[in-house]
């Protein structure tokens, strides 16, 4: 089958870029867009060559934003193979000696907690920085019998590892279509039993409680919805936010005090974040 491919790079703009690559993911999803590699220094974006037209890329809002400034080269190509690109994309990762992350084609020595992930395009492989660090949050939590969220779920990872440290009522739950179906694949990958996933956003919380909420989003989101976030903690609740800069801190923290969140543990790795705070 044959694709087109458009070859996305930020080359300036107030905007982050990671926020910047994700809100273009995800209006890229709904202009139709099937597949998506992430490299160094931009974003892939494929679809099938009979549903290309230029004026597409019209209707995606961020490419004529004033907050950032893209580039944007189209290439026709014969065929893609999704598994050797995610074979190229997606190394296996140990974490602390105790979690391994892999691919169903990676013949590696499994750890104490082993997590099996086809990545596709949704984010959350534990390469970034971001999933890491709330992996770190994560290991040394008992969540036996517990409730947790996971928003923004992504591939379904931390859903995924809440049930492996067990937690007995998971819900996880993304705006993104791609990034639902992903998450449903990963959760029967592998056999987990307490998980649910909804797509959709905050609107889906409403009279809902959890002990564990974990929100790996970025900075806007998370400030827009942590007032949810919070009156969904049952009492002596956790609430973990990842998904920005160190120099967002006290933005967030901010926010987080105002809702009578505590915080109780800060954890960085290459400029990200990832804050635990208690009700």
């Amino acid at each position: 089958m044959k694709y087109t491919a458009c070859h996305f790079k930020v080359l300036s703009g107030s905007l982050d870029k990671k926020m910047a690559y994700e809100i273009l993911v995800a209006e890229l999803g709904q202009a139709g867009f099937e597949s998506f590699t992430e490299e160094e220094n931009g974003l892939t974006a494929y679809i099938q060559a009979a549903q290309w037209k230029e004026d597409l890329l019209s209707a995606v809002h961020i490419l004529s934003s004033d907050e950032v400034n893209f580039s944007v080269d189209i290439e026709e190509i014969e065929e893609v193979n999704w598994n050797r690109e995610w074979e190229k994309n997606f190394d296996p990762i140990e974490i602390d000696g105790k979690v391994s992350i892999r691919a169903p084609f990676h013949d590696i020595e499994v750890l104490e907690y082993d997590i099996l992930i086809e990545p596709k395009m949704s984010f959350g492989t534990g390469h970034h920085e971001t999933t890491h660090l709330m992996i770190k949050h994560l290991l040394p939590m008992d969540l036996s019998g517990k409730s947790v969220l996971d928003m923004g779920c992504g591939t379904g990872i931390l859903a995924i590892f809440s049930e492996l440290k067990g937690a007995d009522y998971i819900e996880a739950i993304d705006i993104d279509p791609w990034c639902y179906e992903n998450s449903v694949e990963n959760v029967e990958r592998n056999q987990c039993r307490h998980i649910q996933v909804f797509q959709g956003d905050a609107s889906l919380l409403d009279s809902k409680k959890f002990d564990l909420i974990i929100a790996n989003i970025n900075r806007n989101i998370l400030l827009q919805d942590m007032q949810h976030y919070a009156e969904c903690l049952n009492k002596n609740g956790t609430l973990l936010l990842s998904g920005f800069y160190t120099e967002d801190v006290d933005m967030i923290d901010e926010k987080a005090r105002s809702l009578g969140l505590n915080l109780k543990a800060n954890q960085q790795r290459n400029n990200w974040v990832g804050l635990k705070y208690v009700n």
